[in-house]
């Protein structure tokens, strides 16, 4: 037994209550199997149900539209104090919802060192994944903290829709991110040559449920 470990049993010892009678004792003492189940829950709550799982270098999981306009979700990002710059309100209210309650399953693909636009498109051509709605961008950063999306390796996801012209005819797409501490939904520029740093990933739809 470690060092540790004998802190704390000890500490488990210590902390009993002092109500537990002889006869409560000899119970669980005769049943050690219940008593290993109720410390087991009391100790090591069952995980939360992960979100998202990853096979073959891509990250997998499923979004549903809630049917929010632009304007609902600017509002509803601004009392989660999830950061946007000007540019991401306008694209924002340019957005179509889907029809509330479609499910789409999403793939993010990750860890490639051409992160050229084009040639990421290319190889979601390739592997027959489809555009996103736009509005996967903000169901995205509404599912998933800055600490889940650094488990999958990344520190940003791409949502790699149809781009949308901003006021100054540059075609934008939306992200998720996280700069300077703070939560962000990002407008990206989004033309054939752009470079993309290493870290993020690239959201796409892989099937429709």
């Amino acid at each position: 037994m470690d060092k540790q470990t004998g802190k704390f049993i000890a500490s488990v010892v210590e902390s009993l209550p002092k109500e537990l009678d002889e006869n409560l004792m000899q119970g669980w003492i005769e049943n050690p199997k219940g008593l290993q189940k109720v410390l087991r829950e009391a100790l090591c709550p069952p995980a939360e149900e992960k979100k998202w799982f990853e096979k073959d270098g891509m990250i997998y999981f499923t979004v549903t539209s809630n049917g929010k306009s632009g304007k609902e979700w600017i509002e509803h990002f601004e009392f989660r104090r999830i950061k946007m710059n000007d540019r991401t309100r306008r694209i924002l209210l340019k957005i179509k919802a889907s029809k509330k309650s479609t499910t789409f399953q999403i793939v993010v693909i990750k860890g490639k060192l051409n992160r050229i636009t084009l040639n990421i498109r290319t190889e979601a051509d390739k592997r027959k994944f489809e555009k996103p709605n736009a509005e996967v961008a903000c169901l995205i950063r509404d599912m998933f903290t800055d600490g889940e999306i650094n488990m999958m390796g990344l520190m940003w996801i791409a949502t790699m829709h149809e781009p949308i012209k901003d006021s100054d005819g540059d075609p934008i797409i939306l992200g998720t991110g996280c700069y300077d501490s703070d939560s962000w939904l990002l407008a990206n520029l989004d033309e054939p040559g752009s470079e993309w740093h290493r870290e993020g990933g690239f959201a796409f739809v892989a099937s429709q449920v």
